[in-house]
């Protein structure tokens, strides 16, 4: 029987999370029990030895140590810190008395304290998104100090579901420096006005979870399937538990079929709890709309803008044009005014600022706003009026900015264009049926001399292959392929970056508020992490303090043709902080640009929508600008819309894994050419160089050794073996599970030419 390596006692350790504990041979103190409290801070500083008592300290003093401090400190801290003597501490007491009833010093139980603007060492928190590696990330529930705290929640212990988004727990909080801090939970408290929800197929009485990490299964009482068949998805919400067997659940809605067209993206829908349905306040508005009148607005009529989108698009909400003007060129970025229809404070306006931004999905789209609008009057169809807010930019032959002019206008598409079709004609020479000789020519003209100005800022640029999952008319995947980077698409998000600069550059003129799209730099705990990988392939970055988006852009061009790039774009993404929306601006790393605002995509972003708003207002372009009590929301409406993106993206990856862990399900068995792409003290994950697809490999799926996990969990080694499994490696992986109903992927490795037999793998479940 093979032995396994070390169980794992959580999640893999990652950065702030680390789980890790020392090997044979290094300095270990002796194994402590936890402490029941957080530690009181641990003060470094000597003692003084003055020749006569020091001063006492002024409150301002205290703060700063207290805020430099590490947890809760005491009287006697304070005393040896500022070097107090015994008779100086009645006039100490009295100090802090009076600090405590300013709230210049917090208190912590009788006897210590803390600083005002940290979280105490326990708190109720909610759960409210993900971080990029899927654990879950929550605020607190009271809170008026300043910042905004963030708690990265360590994962649950095994055989506990994970938090979800919504969910509230008493935890216990550790400052991580700033405003961020780790979490471990003490107690669940559920939801705050409802049952817990569960999401499954209802199967032979049971109700089989479609959340990969929920292990165990629900039982529906006789008389509470709410008349649900097998195979049906199903929301249900638990019952009390008598303590025996399975957990009874009630069924309150049926959801359809698994396995029809569209079901796949129903279960992510509800699982992450995207809002589908308007409300009928709301469609009426959107049923009134009509046509936009000339009016006051700039007439771009005769201007050929043309649309740029992809295959499958059908809202079209931006258009470019170009043409040389002397040594540079004149851009004209047109967007469609979707303010001139939801208004502030209306019912539009509600269910826009609750979505926060449309969802994608292969079948289907979740629009933030309804169809009369979205496919509608706000699209940009070919030949037909509609209204819009536009940018006019010049930029010298260098791609540098000289000027630009906002407007609102009157607009006329010239033509609506795929990417596909657009690089054909510029790689042809040719342009599309009814466009001037040139007008493709000239796009291109323009986006050379903006792509050469990128090139000299030194951006962050990752080439991570999207995946594009084929659907036939029935909802069935035919195909798996990588999508297209296409010069044609780099031409468009060059001209939208520079539209957003110039948005954000027009709100500080004028004294306006503005929704900043931010990208802070990498932390310092993840550039050291980084530092680790690259040392094992003998790569180098920058200093943490000197770094820069162009190092990231040189290390990149060195591994451009090793065998371990897309490792190493993987590795680098996960490095980088995620971007968010911010009422004060922070710059954008990854852009390396010192300010940044999302302009271009009002039909589908409300952060375009707020900044549509806040330049009509500015800029006197109509009396449907922003509100004071808007801007006055602005810090809560951008952490809102920062989870909603992030809900977005996490419902938008689960429905592809699923995807292709249905079009996988047929080719249980096969074996496909695979890179390592993490390694944990539980398993190995592997990355599908064909269609992109992740899985595990369980320990016990190895050959059998004693395999240690070793290099901050970059390498695997078998002890006896002494064979070695990298981070990054080539390998083949042999399929033996594909379940579409959670998007899971089980394999095992081939090494040597033949794979160690999986004892005690799971059966596929028959649904």
């Amino acid at each position: 029987m093979a032995r396994r390596g070390p169980p794992a006692k959580g999640h893999a350790a990652r950065g702030r999370k680390s789980n890790a504990k020392p090997r044979a041979g290094e300095d270990s103190p002796a194994p402590k029990r936890a402490p029941k409290r957080a530690p009181r801070a641990q003060v470094k500083a000597p003692r003084r030895a003055p020749a006569g008592p020091a001063p006492l300290p002024s409150k301002a003093e205290i703060r700063a140590f207290l805020a430099s401090a590490e947890g809760r400190v005491g009287k006697t801290e304070i005393a040896r810190h500022f070097g107090l003597a015994t008779e100086q501490r009645p006039a100490l007491r009295q100090l802090l008395s009076e600090m405590k009833l300013e709230a210049s010093a917090a208190p912590v139980g009788k006897r210590t304290l803390r600083a005002p603007e940290r979280l105490p060492d326990t708190g109720v928190v909610e759960v409210f998104g993900t971080d990029p590696d899927g654990d879950p990330i929550a605020r607190p529930l009271a809170w008026d100090g300043p910042g905004k705290p963030v708690i990265y929640m360590h994962p649950e212990r095994r055989g506990q579901t994970a938090l979800a988004p919504g969910e509230r727990v008493l935890a216990r909080l550790r400052h991580l420096g700033g405003d961020k801090y780790e979490g471990r939970t003490l107690k669940r408290l559920g939801r705050p006005t409802e049952r817990a929800r569960i999401l499954g197929v209802f199967q032979d009485g049971r109700i089989i979870p479609t959340d990969r990490r929920q292990k165990a299964e629900w039982v529906v009482p006789r008389g509470e399937d709410g008349g649900a068949h097998g195979g049906e998805i199903v929301l249900a919400e638990a019952l009390p538990s008598t303590g025996f067997g399975l957990r009874p659940a009630r069924i309150v809605e049926r959801l359809g079929r698994l396995g029809e067209p569209r079901s796949v993206s129903l279960i992510c829908i509800h699982a992450h709890g995207i809002p589908e349905l308007f409300t009928a306040e709301a469609e009426r508005e959107a049923e009134r709309a009509r046509a936009v009148p000339l009016g006051s607005r700039k007439d771009l009529r005769d201007i050929p803008l043309v649309t740029i989108d992809g295959e499958d698009a059908r809202d079209f909400d931006d258009a470019v044009f170009a043409e040389p003007e002397g040594a540079g060129w004149r851009i004209l970025v047109a967007i469609a005014d979707v303010a001139h229809y939801v208004k502030p404070g209306s019912a539009l306006d509600r269910e826009a600022w609750t979505r926060g931004n449309s969802v994608y999905f292969p079948d289907r789209v979740v629009p933030m706003l309804p169809e009369p609008l979205s496919n509608g009057w706000c699209s940009l169809k070919p030949g037909e009026e509609r209204g819009c807010l536009f940018v006019e930019m010049r930029f010298d032959a260098k791609g540098h900015k000289t000027g630009h002019r906002f407007g609102r206008g009157l607009m006329r598409s010239a033509a609506r264009l795929t990417y596909e079709q657009v690089q054909a004609h510029a790689e042809a020479g040719t342009d599309p049926e009814g466009l001037a000789p040139g007008h493709i020519a000239r796009l291109y003209g323009a986006f050379r001399a903006l792509l050469g100005a990128r090139e000299r800022r030194g951006t962050l640029d990752l080439d991570l292959p999207e995946r594009r999952v084929l659907l036939d008319a029935k909802g069935r995947v035919t195909g798996v392929i990588p999508r297209a980077r296409l010069d044609s698409h780099r031409l468009i998000e060059e001209f939208m970056v520079a539209a957003n600069v110039c948005a954000a550059e027009e709100l500080e003129r004028l004294g306006q508020p503005c929704m900043y799209r931010v990208h802070a730099p990498p932390t310092d705990e993840k550039l050291r992490a980084l530092r680790e990988f690259l040392g094992t392939l003998g790569l180098s970055l920058a200093d943490a303090g000197s770094i820069r988006p162009a190092h990231f852009a040189r290390l990149l061009e060195a591994v451009r043709d090793r065998p371990e790039a897309r490792m190493v774009h993987e590795t680098v993404l996960r490095s980088q902080s995620q971007a968010a929306y911010e009422p004060d601006n922070q710059g954008h790393f990854g852009l390396a640009l010192p300010r940044y605002a999302h302009f271009t995509s009002p039909i589908r972003r409300y952060a375009d929508l707020l900044v549509h708003r806040a330049l009509i207002r500015g800029l006197k372009l109509g009396t449907d600008g922003i509100t004071e009590a808007e801007a006055a929301r602005f810090p809560d409406t951008a952490e809102h819309i920062t989870a909603t993106e992030r809900r977005a993206a996490a419902a938008e990856r689960d429905a592809v894994d699923r995807y292709l862990a249905a079009y996988l399900a047929e080719r249980v068995g096969a074996v496909f050419a695979a890179r390592i792409s993490g390694i944990h003290p539980f398993g190995v994950f592997v990355t599908l160089e064909e269609t992109g697809a992740s899985g595990f490999v369980p320990m016990k799926a190895l050959p059998q050794d004693f395999w240690m996990v070793e290099e901050g969990n970059r390498r695997l080694i078998g002890r006896r073996s002494r064979q070695v499994l990298s981070l990054g490696e080539a390998v083949e992986a042999r399929l033996v599970e594909a379940n579409g109903q959670t998007g899971s992927l089980l394999f095992e490795l081939m090494l040597g030419g033949a794979a160690a037999p999986l004892r005690g793998a799971r059966r596929r479940r028959k649904a």
